[in-house]
């Protein structure tokens, strides 16, 4: 397995033809599409919840909360981005709100360990956890002008992610991932991946006139000469999740049966970066493998001793 990418801009779908199908249905008030929906993503949703919330039964109160925000919201619902990231989003917003009630401060992602050059130290960290989704209603504005600006940037951002997919060129990919999905500096990135500060700027200039090259074909006043152009880009990087992996290659890492590029990154994502979204999907993965394992192991022992169990009289 060499590739993770996802459909080119265009025909990019955010929401697959069988998600829609069972949104639709849900719609319609189908209980049995709604269990299966549940059934679905409660548990990659639970695995994130129990990593941000030391109690058991705050974490299943937020999933159950997701859900009824989720439910309440649909018909708003416009399927501009992946029904994963949206609940997950919704989550994050129910953890924050369990946070402020106990007055507990927490950060995400690599920043538990690292602090960047956009660190002041006096912001709030609900503040950053909550990303670039305040409420649920940041999906389903309408204006027109900021519609075509997000496009602008999620085509060159997809792009670069891909080509750098593409082309197996995984350290690039990280270095990026560093400076524009996690808002480390220079310094920091180079500091975790064990490279020259020189070639982290390198990257990130290259990458940046991609960008910017790529936003003045499609002709729409993104503003890339704006001090908080790179803000944007996290905003926007955090809502798409450009280099989270499938799930399915998330299942092949379980498995060991990536190629070792891939092996690599993945591991990288996950265990350096710290993606809490596919820790979550990893760790779900792994409670649906144990129980699959379980009941294969039941079949095969009531198979091998089926022939020995004493017959009735």
């Amino acid at each position: 397995m060499k590739k993770d990418t996802n459909s080119p801009r265009g025909s990019l779908q955010t929401v697959t033809e069988a998600e829609q199908y069972l949104l639709n249905k849900i719609r319609l008030g189908n209980k049995q599409a709604w269990s299966e929906f549940v059934d679905r993503y409660r548990g990659r949703l639970l695995s994130f919840a129990r990593t941000r919330l030391l109690q058991s039964a705050d974490a299943e109160d937020a999933v159950q909360e997701t859900f009824v925000a989720f439910i309440k919201n649909l018909e708003k619902f416009r399927s501009e981005c992946a029904l994963e990231t949206f609940l997950f989003s919704l989550l994050r917003r129910k953890i924050i709100d369990t946070y402020r009630s106990q007055q507990a401060r927490h950060f995400c992602l690599i920043q538990d360990t690292y602090r960047s050059q956009y660190d002041d130290g006096g912001s709030d960290p609900f503040e950053y956890l909550a990303g670039p989704v305040q409420t649920a209603s940041w999906y389903f504005r309408a204006d027109e002008q900021y519609q075509l600006q997000r496009n602008a940037l999620t085509d060159a951002l997809f792009g670069l992610v891909d080509g750098f997919k593409s082309s197996l060129k995984f350290r690039d990919l990280q270095i990026v991932e560093l400076l524009f999905y996690c808002h480390l500096s220079n310094k920091d990135a180079s500091k975790i991946l064990g490279v020259r500060e020189k070639a982290v700027a390198l990257i990130k200039h290259r990458s940046l006139k991609q960008i910017r090259e790529c936003i003045a074909t499609s002709r729409v006043p993104v503003g890339p000469s704006s001090e908080d152009f790179e803000h944007l880009l996290t905003d926007i990087w955090k809502l798409h999740r450009f280099s989270c992996p499938k799930r399915s290659t998330i299942g092949a890492y379980l498995l060991g049966t990536l190629d070792s590029q891939w092996q690599n990154y993945v591991d990288f994502h996950i265990n350096t970066l710290g993606c809490r979204f596919c820790m979550a999907n990893l760790e779900d993965l792994r409670t649906e493998n144990t129980k699959s394992q379980s009941k294969k192991l039941r079949a095969r022992i009531m198979e091998s001793t089926a022939g020995f169990l004493q017959k009735p009289l």
